[in-house]
């Protein structure tokens, strides 16, 4: 099963981690909660968005950023209301990058662009499905307020990534794929 929109990770895997059928509610829960705390920490969904228009400031430079990535089309760009022509007025990059055409440069104003433009993955990168996983994995063990167990001659104790909810490979995800803004540039 590949993951779907609701969820950025398979259920299936993190059934084989932790032990539990893949159709389990509080597995399917937990990675229905890692996945809203990703895309809130990213500020998208990051799947697969078609035509959404957002108002960008311009950057008195010849490109600007586009806040979300990877870009799969951009449909429509309209500077101070008047519609430009890709190829000739604007190009685009996968990256997320616009660029001004013709030796000019987006003008130095607030909210002077129009961006209609599609963005996201089809398929969730490897790196976002891990730490979802793992994220979902750590609630499903968590007992709230309990920082350390004795059972018998075993001690488990959690450390305090596992208490706060963030790992350094969580903030490497977000910090990669999140929304990013015209002081990222």
């Amino acid at each position: 099963m590949v993951a779907t929109e609701e969820f950025l990770a398979d259920p299936a895997e993190l059934s084989t981690w932790i032990g539990r059928p893949a159709d389990d509610l509080k597995l399917l829960a937990a990675l229905r909660a890692a996945t809203r705390r990703f895309r809130g920490a990213a500020g998208h969904p990051v799947t697969l968005v078609t035509d959404e228009t957002v108002t960008l400031d311009g950057t008195g430079r010849r490109t600007l950023l586009l806040p979300v990535w990877p870009v799969t089309a951009v449909s429509r760009v309209l500077l101070e209301g008047q519609e430009l022509v890709e190829g000739t007025d604007f190009s685009w990059s996968e990256t997320g990058i616009l660029r001004r055409l013709g030796g000019l440069c987006w003008p130095d104003r607030l909210r002077c662009l129009q961006v209609t433009y599609s963005h996201g993955w089809t398929q969730v990168p490897e790196d976002i499905q891990e730490v979802v996983i793992d994220q979902a994995r750590t609630m499903l063990a968590l007992r709230p307020a309990v920082q350390a167990m004795q059972t018998g001659g075993q001690t488990i104790t959690y450390g305090a990534q596992a208490a706060v909810g963030v790992t350094d490979q969580w903030a490497k995800a977000v910090a990669r794929h999140k929304v990013r803004t015209s002081g990222d540039a």
